[in-house]
């Protein structure tokens, strides 16, 4: 894969990093795709913070970063104001300092709430913001404003557990207002368009952990797309995916940069990759091997077919009976 593709866009939260520590295996993976050849870009529907504390967060994790190398959805929904008003236009904002950093970045000007001669409205996650402001953007809104959001992501992660993202408030004003906004981050276009302008990237590859943000919006793009399993989709959700939300690749983390991707062979309805074969019985996904294969294969020989099945008849198979091997390398025996 790293020498498949010049650049590697890869999501934070479940493929870098995990609260504050790293994924495990991660930083190796990412230093020698590095020496590899491959560029890295750090892809993040975050538009509360600036690229220089993402890449600081990022460093902590034992991953070497650049400011320069971090795309925020801030910085997408930055251009799309840019590109539509021009330079100089204010700019209601309603986010963090990464929110206004990025206007400021391009030319923009961030003004107040009540500014008469605002010609949008820019909103992004930002725990400082006042009741007050949102109910007279909502208003303005609901009057005309334009509006373009930064991301529409419920739920974050926080130190004190899964809390509300600006998916939340996008939704309250989108249900007050009646109108729904240009969106800029993930599964929208702009946020990888603007990474892959900024990086000149001939041979993209989104890397991603999530199915309906990261992998569906390499799939709006056309773009190929690997899943690692080391964030929020399990495997029920891989299995069940229909066609929009299915990646290119699948791997059990980011050594899948490292690798060659053979997709498994079929015969007589099972799926084949290395020592591990997958057949759906009855409704039910059944998986064997001798426990020599690698844990790649045993994640792609289920999607092959579990997808397979899904398009056959319509119905996502029973994984209940399923257990994910042991992943450190080696794959270990299944057992109910």
């Amino acid at each position: 894969m790293a020498t498949v593709h010049d650049v590697a866009m890869l999501d934070l939260d479940g493929v870098v990093y995990v609260g504050d520590g790293p994924v495990p295996h991660a930083p190796e993976a990412i230093e020698k795709a590095r020496a590899d050849g491959l560029r890295i870009a750090f892809v993040t529907n975050n538009a509360s913070r600036t690229p220089e504390k993402v890449a600081a967060k990022i460093e902590k994790t034992g991953v070497p970063a650049d400011a320069a190398e971090v795309v925020t959805s801030a910085q997408a929904a930055s251009r799309v104001l840019l590109e539509r008003y021009g330079p100089g236009s204010p700019v209601v904002v309603l986010g963090a300092a990464g929110l206004h950093q990025a206007l400021d970045a391009v030319g923009l000007r961030s003004v107040g709430v009540d500014d008469p001669d605002a010609v949008a409205l820019v909103t992004g996650y930002g725990p400082d913001v006042v009741w007050r402001d949102v109910m007279r953007a909502a208003t303005r809104v609901r009057a005309g404003l334009p509006w373009v959001a930064s991301n529409t992501d419920e739920t974050i992660p926080t130190a004190y557990g899964i809390a509300p993202g600006h998916g939340v408030m996008v939704t309250m004003l989108r249900d007050f207002t009646g109108v729904d906004p240009t969106v800029a981050g993930k599964p929208e276009r702009p946020l990888l368009d603007e990474t892959i302008a900024r990086t000149s990237a001939e041979r993209p590859l989104m890397v991603g952990d999530r199915l309906d943000t990261d992998i569906e919006g390499a799939v709006r793009l056309h773009i190929p797309a690997l899943l690692v399993m080391t964030g929020v989709t399990g495997l029920a959700e891989l299995a069940s995916a229909p066609p929009g939300l299915r990646p290119t690749y699948v791997s059990a983390d980011l050594r899948g940069l490292l690798v060659q991707h053979e997709a498994p062979d079929a015969e007589d309805g099972r799926w084949r990759a290395g020592s591990w074969t997958a057949h759906v019985e009855d409704g039910r996904l059944e998986v064997a091997g001798d426990g020599s294969g690698s844990l790649d294969d045993w994640w792609r020989v289920v999607a092959a077919a579990s997808w397979n099945h899904l398009d056959e008849t319509g119905a996502a198979v029973d994984t209940s009976g399923l257990r994910v091997p042991d992943a450190d390398g080696v794959a270990g025996r299944l057992e109910p």
